[in-house]
């Protein structure tokens, strides 16, 4: 009796260890491919914002798939191609600018002159420089490490957004069959759920993108308005820059404002301060007012849902986490309203 007890024990810590060994296997294997499987993600969020446009063309213009999805690529990324050709070009007009300046900015900074040799010699670091002038080389040789880091990073981004696109472009062109596939696999009555979760997710994950690119008008708007009001030169190029980092969460808003601030200081210290200090406002009220009621309208949840999501999640998971709380609360709420009983949905109607 005893020794069929002992092997029942023993059976059960296999078991038991086997599945923590699995649990710890899985996790690995998740944390070492996270990068493909957040383009993965991306990937299919792109795809499922594109699909109803590509459903549409093939609808209504060409009657084949592979040319429709290449029409709406081409048609997507020659805007995107447009829309930085805008910011490139001028910027790297000023660049070169900058570049016959540069033997004359540096004459003037080390005599103290100039917008940058009297900052320096104001804050008394002009000195510092000219006694140190070794010390300034040295460290301006460091810095090549962190620039060769920088344009590694540089390179693996471009190769994450090339397979992001691939990866998007491949889903749309297929999903007509995956979802054939999928229907035809679970029989009629799943099928007819499954197709009701699809479209809600599809509602959602659209409805997101185009709320996240309102916002993103509204602060190059007001970013224009006032760079214009203070003189800043090209400023709607960097409203435009603005716009863009805006529809990256957490840093991107920052990062807009550290780019129009320094503009702004370039032009004077006033400019600089009424920039900064519009920033500082904006963002509470983007954060705490703006996106909420847009999001809300967008995805169809409440404003406090959509504010607790992103705290939450961008707390949990950083970067990502703030990325997809908003659509992942909304496919909640989908597949919530789906599966809850009649007269249970999490919005307060009754399903």
């Amino acid at each position: 009796m005893g020794t069929a007890d002992d092997r029942h024990i023993a059976r059960r810590a296999l078991i038991v260890i086997g599945l923590v060994l699995t649990v710890v296997v899985g996790l690995g294997l998740l944390w070492f491919t996270r990068r493909v499987l957040i383009w993965i993600l991306i990937a299919a969020f792109l795809a499922m914002a594109l699909t109803p446009l590509v459903d549409r063309v093939e609808r209504r213009l060409v009657r084949h798939r592979a040319t429709a999805t290449l029409l709406v690529f081409l048609a997507v990324f020659g805007l995107l191609a447009a829309v930085g050709a805008v910011i490139l070009v001028p910027l790297l007009d000023e660049f070169g600018r900058f570049a016959d300046r540069a033997p004359e900015l540096l004459r003037q900074t080390r005599a103290g002159q100039g917008p940058l040799g009297g900052l320096l010699d104001r804050v008394g670091l002009l000195d510092y420089t000219r006694h140190h002038s070794n010390q300034v080389q040295r460290y301006g040789g460091e810095l090549r490490k962190p620039a060769a880091n920088l344009l590694r990073g540089v390179l693996q981004t471009l190769a994450g957004l090339v397979t992001v696109v691939v990866l998007a472009y491949l889903m749309v062109l297929e999903a007509p069959r995956i979802i054939r596939t999928t229907l035809g696999a679970v029989g009629a009555g799943a099928g007819a759920r499954l197709r009701r979760i699809g479209r809600g997710t599809s509602r959602v994950i659209t409805g997101y993108l185009s709320g996240n690119l309102l916002i993103s008008v509204i602060c190059g708007l007001g970013t224009y308005v006032v760079l214009a009001l203070v003189g800043v030169p090209f400023a709607a190029v960097i409203a435009l820059l603005v716009a863009i980092a805006d529809l990256i969460p957490l840093v991107g808003a920052t990062l807009g404002a550290i780019v129009a601030s320094g503009a702004g200081f370039l032009r004077s210290p006033t400019a600089g301060i009424v920039v900064l200090v519009f920033f500082v406002v904006y963002q509470q009220v983007e954060n705490h007012l703006l996106q909420p009621l847009i999001m809300s309208r967008a995805v169809r949840l409440n404003p406090l849902t959509v504010l607790a999501s992103v705290l939450v999640a961008a707390e949990l998971a950083g970067l990502v986490g703030a990325l997809l709380a908003i659509p992942a609360a909304g496919i909640v709420q989908v597949l919530l309203r789906e599966f809850a009983p009649a007269g249970a949905a999490p919005d307060g109607r009754r399903g």
